[in-house]
């Protein structure tokens, strides 16, 4: 099977929309696009055309270049089921044990709540990708607006769970403001010492963190690190208020 071709797309102030390009069928999917226009651009610039979004949850600035899109293309939108009422451009709802497709290419829906009440991921596992929305972020995890610590915690096992190379593709750079509360939750952790040096220098060039990988997660981030659901807890209220 030929290797999805996979390009990030910054919008917004933080935000990253993923292209995701199959070039056997020559289907692209967007995902999680905030806006419309600078995605059509990036597509249009590569000669692909935009098939598919792919939405992990309702957010705004998730779902925001939607309807735009889908006008200018007539792609097929996916989702979370239990997001639909906050989804209106949905066209097909997904749940856990459900598939995406994108050519011969599978993503297995996993459901990641907490962050949102019906959040979901996206893992391609021929592909060793997973589209993590805002579950999972470059040494973080996302605030918990809809959920709790137990799910966030369930997500941060599941998604630790797989294989360690799968590239994490992540919708925000938050890695320079994450790494700098990971060095204070795990002062002694020379592992995410060792990347924040990597991280602020890579910053320093204009240079964009993600995606990450399982692997290097598993070693650097706190939130996947914990140790209990009330260590997770006391982790991303810590976070939460951080203003190092």
């Amino acid at each position: 099977m030929a290797k999805l071709e996979i390009a990030r797309v910054p919008v917004l102030s933080d935000n990253y929309v993923w292209l995701v390009h199959d070039h056997a069928s020559g289907e692209t999917v967007a995902v999680d696009p905030a806006v419309a226009q600078p995605v059509l651009d990036a597509a249009s610039d590569r000669g692909w055309r935009i098939t598919q979004i792919w939405n992990t949850h309702w957010h705004p600035d998730h779902t925001g270049g939607n309807a735009e899109i889908k006008a200018a293309t007539g792609c097929t939108i996916s989702g979370p089921a239990a997001e639909k009422a906050k989804i209106p451009t949905l066209d097909i709802e997904l749940g856990e044990g459900d598939h995406a497709r994108i050519g011969t290419h599978r993503a297995d829906v996993i459901e990641v709540p907490a962050h949102t009440a019906g959040h979901i991921a996206y893992h391609l596992p021929e592909d060793a990708a997973v589209f993590v929305g805002d579950t999972l972020f470059a040494m973080g995890c996302g605030r918990l607006f809809e959920g709790n610590a137990a799910q966030m915690f369930a997500n941060m096992r599941r998604l630790a769970a797989l294989p360690p190379e799968t590239t994490v593709y992540c919708a925000h750079e938050y890695t320079q403001a994450n790494g700098r509360y990971a060095r204070v939750a795990e002062p002694d952790n020379v592992a995410i010492a060792t990347r924040m040096t990597e991280v602020d220098a890579a910053r320093a060039r204009g240079e964009a963190t993600v995606p990450t990988t399982i692997a290097l997660e598993r070693a650097t981030n706190p939130f996947m690190r914990a140790r209990s659901v009330e260590e997770l807890a006391e982790r991303r209220a810590a976070k939460d208020s951080f203003r190092g």
